[in-house]
């Protein structure tokens, strides 16, 4: 109920993006009934195994989708009064679990129904029947299996949820800063409980120019008999309003350094370039061996089994790898004397690489496979693209672009506090628009070159047979 609740009362780019899964669940759903549908008029096996293979890269974008709107949520995120009621972070992640899978019932249900009014089993719609013979509607439907292909979406998506978004538990560094001493700032020793940042030292300063010794053993706690106060109270005053101002400064420059440049690049950057090198390389060698054929649903001929395996540890490479090279790009805009705008973009992508370059990495191997592919697709093999490739290929496109667009939005919501502090600082609005214009230009220039590069390493077997 309290799911249901949430989800009605979004505000409606919530809903617009909970639609959007619902619409990703009901194309994968119909390309699995439809792999179900050909099982049933065709008495080969292997060819419908092959169909339902090929409904899995439909399946693995779609739960990314949901797991990266799930992310957003704003309805599901942890807030001090709802762990009040009851509501901590466990029970948030079932609600979005719940959440999730809503949306993905929604869309199974959709795609059943469009089924069957294709095969004719429904009538009161222009195109009832109208693929009755591909879909089977001679043979009547097996409700079991329909049901178990239908709730896959739902199932795997509200699981994935689950685990994305599972409450982590505190580490044993903060178990041992609470048993042992831990010594800080001046003169310490060994690494502190948690990082210290400037508008630290900016109050010590405060509280040494305007405020007393916590003990009560300051200079001016005892000034002596013959010591006479020298302080008059305009002095006192202006002593008050600097103390005040200094504390508000740095409360600012504390909210201002939440976004720290991490140190190091994602790990995955070395995985990614070995992974990437090691599909090339297989991709190379079973082009050459030439063993085997493996074709999409509508009978387009895509070259060797072990071509398609080469390329798709590319592309997963390529998605490994992403993290840290939007890392590196940031460190790159960073470099040679950086002013504000450049800066400012550097440290954001630097901070936000895992975030943004994931999906990034998945839109740049989707848009690689479909310039490798483009060789294939003209001019006799064409005609032999169907509705359910066309459909396949508009579902991995979109929901890999709409994955890196919520990427985004989540992205946004994370340095909230940080664009809150900066406004206050009395940084103008188009540093702001500058700088993220500048992350949009630099990722651009950086990926766009390089997932060419790929697609036409990844294209020469292909086009050579």
């Amino acid at each position: 109920m309290l799911a249901l609740r949430l989800t009605r009362t979004g505000r409606p780019a919530v809903q617009l993006r909970r639609l959007l899964v619902a619409a990703a669940s009901a194309g994968t759903g119909f390309l699995l009934l439809s792999a179900l549908g050909y099982a049933l008029s065709h008495a080969d096996p292997g060819a419908a195994i092959l169909r339902l293979a090929w409904c899995l890269p439909p399946l693995a974008a779609t739960i990314h989708l949901a797991v990266a709107v799930a992310r957003t949520d704003p309805g599901t995120r942890p807030r001090p009064g709802l762990a009040a009621i009851g509501l901590g972070p466990a029970r948030l992640m079932l609600v979005s679990a719940t959440t999730t899978a809503l949306s993905c019932t929604l869309g199974s249900m959709l795609a059943l129904l469009v089924f069957l009014h294709l095969r004719g089993d429904l009538t009161g719609m222009p195109f009832d029947g109208a693929a009755a013979q591909f879909l089977a509607a001679d043979a009547p439907l097996p409700l079991p299996a329909a049901l178990t292909l239908l709730t896959l979406v739902p199932a795997t998506a509200s699981t994935t949820v689950a685990l994305a978004l599972r409450p982590k538990e505190a580490g044993p560094a903060g178990a041992r800063g609470a048993e042992g001493r831990s010594y800080r700032r001046f003169g310490a020793y060994g690494r502190a409980v948690a990082r210290e940042t400037f508008g630290a030292y900016g109050r010590f300063g405060a509280r040494r120019r305007g405020a007393p010794d916590r003990g009560g053993a300051g200079p001016a706690a005892d000034p002596g008999p013959e010591t006479e106060p020298t302080a008059t109270p305009a002095a006192t005053a202006t002593a008050a309003e600097e103390t005040a101002e200094t504390a508000a400064r740095a409360e600012t420059l504390d909210a201002a350094a939440h976004l720290p440049a991490p140190r190091k690049p994602p790990a995955g950057l070395p995985w990614g370039i070995a992974v990437l090198a090691a599909g090339l390389a297989v991709e190379a060698y079973a082009a050459r061996a030439a063993t085997g054929a493996l074709t999409l649903p509508s009978a387009l001929p895509t070259g060797p089994a072990g071509v398609l395996a080469g390329w798709l540890l590319a592309a997963l490479g390529l998605a490994l790898a992403a993290p840290g090279l939007t890392h590196f790009c940031g460190r790159l805009l960073q470099s040679v004397r950086p002013g504000a705008v450049r800066l400012l973009a550097g440290r954001v992508l630097m901070e936000e690489a895992t975030r943004i370059g994931r999906p990034l990495g998945v839109v740049c191997a989707v848009a690689s496979a479909a310039y490798a592919m483009a060789p294939l697709s003209a001019p006799a093999a064409t005609a032999a693209v169907g509705p359910l490739t066309t459909l396949g290929a508009v579902l991995v496109t979109g929901c890999t672009v709409a994955t890196l667009l919520t990427a985004a939005v989540e992205a946004k919501q994370a340095r909230a506090d940080t664009t809150a502090a900066l406004l206050r600082l009395g940084a103008p609005t188009t540093l702001l628009r500058s700088a993220a214009a500048l992350r949009a230009g630099a990722l651009l220039a950086f990926f766009c070159p390089l997932t060419l590069i790929v697609a036409e390493l990844a294209a020469l077997p292909l086009a050579a047979r």
